[in-house]
């Protein structure tokens, strides 16, 4: 499997011959000019996940593709006429040769109820668990974890905790676009020290950077 981070969350990730794009948000905009995409993956309705322009621009060079979501974001892209398919709670699904399954869990508290949509990660090829914004367990072995390190949702200790719960062989961080470069700070030292002495190794990905798991 071969994963390049686009930016935030939106990663391409390519395997068994076909290419999935997750979360073509705000933060990023290398999506827009992507050829051959086979699917779409979406988590959740917040504008750093789901940009619909930027969703169009995919879609208007990748008009075969499908757009896998949730039911609240079908609800948004419903009203603009982009096609779309439900995978959410625990159903699966296949993107060719791919296993999808769908974890739904709470997102993470901003403050109160503020920002608690429906959110559903992702375990693509019983390999990669992209979360979305919550620190949802999906129950089962888990090799690769896209791991949420920054925002206002999320403590570096709470990150390190799941991460822990988890258990995956190796994690890289996403959700991280509101970091200035030059100083990520803890975002990723912390889990580069912690991660590490508990069997997991942490491998942080550029953006625009590919990685082969």
């Amino acid at each position: 499997m071969k994963i390049t981070k686009l930016g935030h969350c939106c990663l391409l990730i390519e395997d068994k011959g076909l290419r999935i794009l997750t979360d073509p948000g705000s933060y990023s905009t290398a999506q827009n000019d992507l050829k051959n995409i086979d699917a779409i993956l979406i988590t959740h309705e917040h504008g750093d996940h789901l940009h619909v322009e930027s969703l169009k621009a995919v879609l208007a060079n990748n008009p075969s593709a499908r757009v896998i979501t949730n039911t609240a974001v079908g609800k948004i892209l419903a009203a603009e006429n982009i096609a779309f398919e439900i995978i959410e709670g625990t159903a699966a699904g296949m993107i060719g040769e791919i296993a999808i399954e769908a974890r739904d869990g709470k997102h993470e508290e901003i403050y109160g109820d503020m920002g608690q949509v429906q959110n559903t990660g992702y375990l693509i090829a019983e390999k990669l668990f992209y979360p979305g914004d919550a620190y949802t367990a999906p129950g089962v072995p888990v090799d690769i974890l896209a791991l949420p390190v920054a925002g206002p949702w999320c403590k570096i200790p709470e990150a390190i905790r799941y991460a822990l719960k988890i258990k995956p062989r190796v994690a890289f961080p996403v959700h991280d676009a509101m970091l200035q470069k030059e100083r990520v700070g803890s975002a990723y030292f912390a889990p580069q020290k912690v991660l590490p002495e508990n069997g997991i190794e942490f491998t942080p990905i550029a953006d625009g950077e590919s990685r082969d798991f």
